[in-house]
């Protein structure tokens, strides 16, 4: 008889940066003082990052990275989901797995000793809901093959990659052979493009990714058109229905674009509240999706569901909802 896990009954295990998401609000002028473009994300060294986060004391605290906080979502609508990724056993690392622990996330990924300290993402939120992230990397890079649970891997219903985390060679071939498990299985594998810059440095290799593993994508407009190098939405989406069954392209406060078997669906935001603050609002739009999917319904109503999460995450600062998102959902999709 074979011996269950708590992993073989997951939906969604995903890989990707390890990152604490610190968040302040503050005003333009305190991002002109610092030389940042605001409403931009700009990679930063372990002083820099130490530097920032001294000077800030309005701060909340939470475990994030794009994927992480995708599934902390599935977890929170009552799915079962795995997170693989790196953090150092500092006290910032401390924080990642306890707080997205406590989201239901299973997060097992042991901590480095040494190196570099954990990754945290510094995101100053002004009074027009815009962002602005200063990432310092640290531990998160370091993930290798050897770090990937198998185990979680074959038995989750679908696999998650970060397209961030292409930026380092060992992770990629980390991404690269968890696919390869997951195709082997029989399992999805879905792939967040994750930033247009980081799109730019890879475009041939992501090409070859969406086309070899992906079967579901998510990326924005300006995501979208870098990877297939047009200015024209229409164009990168005529190109994409050829490589691609199912993918969601989001574009901000006019929802998102469903490509499902080579139809396109528009799918309206749901607009829950004033928008204060957009941290996570893609990430939530894709573990809302990836759970409907993992619950087995439609690419549409998966893609409601996404749309609905990411119009409450807004309303609210950083990425993880104070409301019941399941009993969201559910009153919105039963009227």
């Amino acid at each position: 008889m074979t011996n269950k896990t708590e992993e073989s009954y997951l939906d969604v295990v995903g890989i990707g940066n390890a990152i604490v998401d610190v968040l302040t609000t503050t005003d333009e002028s305190h991002i002109e003082r610092l030389s940042f473009n605001k409403g931009s994300m700009t990679l930063i060294d372990e002083n820099k990052a130490k530097e920032l986060y001294e000077m800030t004391t309005n701060r909340i605290q939470r475990s994030g990275g794009s994927v992480a906080n995708s599934l902390a979502c599935v977890a929170q609508l009552g799915g079962k989901a795995a997170f693989i990724g790196r953090v150092k056993n500092d006290n910032l690392g401390k924080i990642f797995t306890e707080e997205i622990s406590s989201t239901g996330t299973i997060f097992k990924t042991p901590p480095s000793s040494v190196g570099p300290s954990t990754a945290r993402c510094m995101i100053f939120v002004t009074p027009d809901a815009q962002r602005t992230m200063c990432t310092y990397l640290g531990a998160s890079v370091l993930l290798e093959p050897e770090d990937i649970d198998l185990s979680a891997v074959r038995e989750a219903k679908i696999l998650y990659l970060e397209g961030y985390l292409w930026d380092n060679p060992a992770a990629k071939n980390a991404f690269i052979k968890a696919a390869e498990i997951a195709k082997n299985a029989g399992r999805k594998v879905a792939l967040s493009l994750s930033d247009s810059f980081c799109v730019n440095r890879h475009r041939e290799s992501f090409l070859k990714l969406v086309e070899d593993y992906i079967d579901i994508l998510f990326a924005n407009e300006d995501e979208i058109t870098t990877l297939y190098k047009t200015s024209s939405l229409k164009t990168a989406i005529e190109k994409l229905k050829k490589k691609c069954a199912l993918a969601a392209i989001t574009i901000g406060k006019n929802g998102s674009i469903l490509i499902s078997n080579c139809q396109e669906i528009t799918i309206d935001p749901f607009i829950l509240g004033k928008a204060i603050d957009t941290t996570g609002a893609g990430d939530l739009y894709a573990g809302g999706f990836l759970k409907g999917l993992a619950d087995g319904l439609n690419p549409e109503q998966s893609a409601k569901i996404g749309s609905i999460c990411a119009g409450q995450i807004v309303t609210e600062m950083g990425s993880r909802s104070n409301i019941d998102l399941l009993n969201l959902i559910n009153s919105h999709l039963s009227t």
